[in-house]
């Protein structure tokens, strides 16, 4: 009989499962990847360490005047000091409620469209389109009893919320109806003018036409005729981004496949039932990320009507570190006004993420 000689026992496989199983995997797999891995972790610690060192532990929260930032943190009191004039502008103090009220119908409305258990989507897609827009134009800008306050005075905040939305609302349908002229057969003029006008507008820079719109447009107006400036600038931003947001929707009509079209043509459907019922309704969940992304570049593209002389927040910001009282705190202005604009950009991508899983319908590649 042959004796049995055990083999040696092989080691265990490293586990992939769970946080270690991760790490040990993607960074921790071999030396350099270690080494390296270790090396980022010293730098985020340093720079971490730092930022709560400066912008929390050290920081001054409390305060009136610069005096009061003594601790060689961060001068958080500059904010607070400067807090109505980064939100509202030169808005009148005893009217703020105004824009906080329609700041609140704002937030209610989305709530209403956005969170699927609430019922009535379509009562509130049309009251959030036709009573909101007159009830917020009345509480900003004044009549009915409210006293005017004419848009100059507008700033900070408050009127980037304002750009934003109206370019948003006005730029999604008006670039459907030029995506949809551009891709018609059947009409070459209209294609013509649709082509013409998305190609000029997407060959001028934003801040060309907000300074053509301010400077230019008036020479244009009959005597004695001014437009408001806050106006001209709307339309300026509504155009440049109506033609991205054409683009857009036309790479949408163009990934769906010709099936569906002849489909919709089987069935007997006119141009407008099958565009309505059939290819705007798939071309639009594919151009979720399209459109969300072409959202935040015009929701960040309005900083750049400092150039005509309206103050939006980052505006506001420039010019409260202008003042002699509070030089030398460029930082915690800038950081505010950063993250205003990051919060919002954020909540944009998260809703749009939110939608693209809720609109799956099994079409992944």
């Amino acid at each position: 009989m042959t004796e049995f000689t055990p083999k040696p026992a092989r080691p265990a496989p490293l586990s992939e499962v769970g946080l270690l199983g991760w790490m040990r995997k993607n960074l921790f797999s071999n030396i350099s990847n270690s080494i390296v891995t270790l090396l980022g972790l010293y730098i985020v610690w340093q720079v971490l360490s730092w930022a709560i060192s400066w912008g929390l532990l050290n920081a001054d929260f409390v305060g009136n005047h610069r005096s009061d930032c003594d601790s060689g943190g961060a001068c958080w009191v500059f904010i607070s000091v400067r807090w109505n004039l980064f939100m509202y502008g030169f808005y009148p103090q005893d009217s703020y409620w105004r824009p906080n009220l329609a700041f609140i119908l704002l937030i209610g409305f989305l709530i209403w469209l956005s969170v699927p258990r609430i019922p009535f989507k379509k009562v509130g897609a049309i009251l959030s389109l036709t009573v909101f827009p007159v009830a917020a134009y009345i509480l900003l800008y004044g009549g009915m009893g409210l006293d005017v306050v004419p848009t100059h005075r507008w700033g900070g905040l408050m009127l980037t919320l304002v750009l934003a939305l109206v370019g948003i609302v006005a730029a999604i349908p008006i670039g459907i109806l030029l995506a949809l002229g551009r891709r018609s057969t059947n009409m070459p003029a209209v294609r013509l003018v649709c082509v013409i006008f998305i190609e000029f507008w997407r060959g001028v820079p934003l801040i060309t036409i907000l300074f053509m719109a301010s400077v230019m447009l008036p020479l244009f107006f009959a005597g004695g005729t001014d437009a408001d400036k806050l106006m001209r600038a709307m339309i300026g931003i509504i155009m440049f981004q109506s033609a991205y947001m054409a683009e857009v929707v036309r790479g949408g009509l163009q990934a769906l496949g010709k099936g569906q079209y002849e489909g919709a043509d089987a069935l007997g459907l006119s141009y407008w039932q099958k565009t309505n019922l059939i290819i705007l309704p798939q071309a639009l969940k594919i151009m979720i990320p399209g459109i969300v992304n072409t959202l935040i570049s015009l929701y960040k593209d309005t900083s750049l009507i400092l150039i005509i002389g309206l103050l939006d927040v980052l505006g506001m910001v420039r010019q409260a570190l202008a003042d002699p009282a509070w030089l030398g705190y460029p930082a915690e202005g800038y950081i505010f006004a950063a993250f205003m604009f990051w919060i919002f950009c954020f909540s944009m991508s998260r809703y749009s993420a939110y939608l693209e899983r809720r609109l799956n319908t099994g079409h992944k590649r």
